[in-house]
């Protein structure tokens, strides 16, 4: 197996939730709508809004490496819900299958051998799919563990 490939599939593992966290399946699996948009002391957002902006941020993410007339959204208002609980269960629902369709978009992306994992894109300053692929990486498992962690707080346990 070449190192290419051995790189590829270690980001495969980590982008499917494996490793040191928790997958976002595991994380909402379950969870109670009614509980989506409920506060917990000392914590500054909602499941709600979690899962929101991990679906927002790494749909971002995701279509800078595929359009290069991609806007965007503005910083740091368009990446966060304007409410604390969604309008209605379809789209909490809505919102966790585009993470998944995202997700799985990304994955494909990284085990195409056709694209480079290093070549950077020829918009923004540098970046390449590696770089976008581990800024995916860690900026869901940060916001995964929050959302354990709201989990736990409102007595909603994680399954194995």
């Amino acid at each position: 197996m070449s190192e290419n490939s051995k790189l590829r599939e270690q980001l495969l593992y980590h982008l499917s939730g494996h490793g040191a966290h928790i997958d976002f399946a595991a994380a909402v699996e379950g969870f109670p709508f009614d509980l989506a948009g409920k506060r917990v002391p000392n914590l500054d957002h909602t499941a709600w809004q979690l899962v929101f902006h991990l679906q927002i941020a790494q749909w971002d993410m995701l279509t800078f490496c595929t359009d290069p007339k991609h806007a965007s959204p503005e910083y740091p208002s368009g990446y966060w819900p304007e409410t604390e609980a969604p309008k209605d269960e379809e789209q909490w629902k809505r919102t966790v299958a585009s993470f998944h369709a995202d997700l799985k978009t990304m994955a494909d992306l990284v085990k195409d051998p056709g694209n480079d994992l290093l070549a950077p894109f020829p918009h923004g300053s540098g970046q390449n799919l590696l770089q976008e692929a581990i800024q995916i990486i860690d900026h869901n498992s940060y916001h995964i563990g929050q959302l354990v962690d709201i989990r736990m707080l409102l007595g909603v346990p994680v399954r194995d």
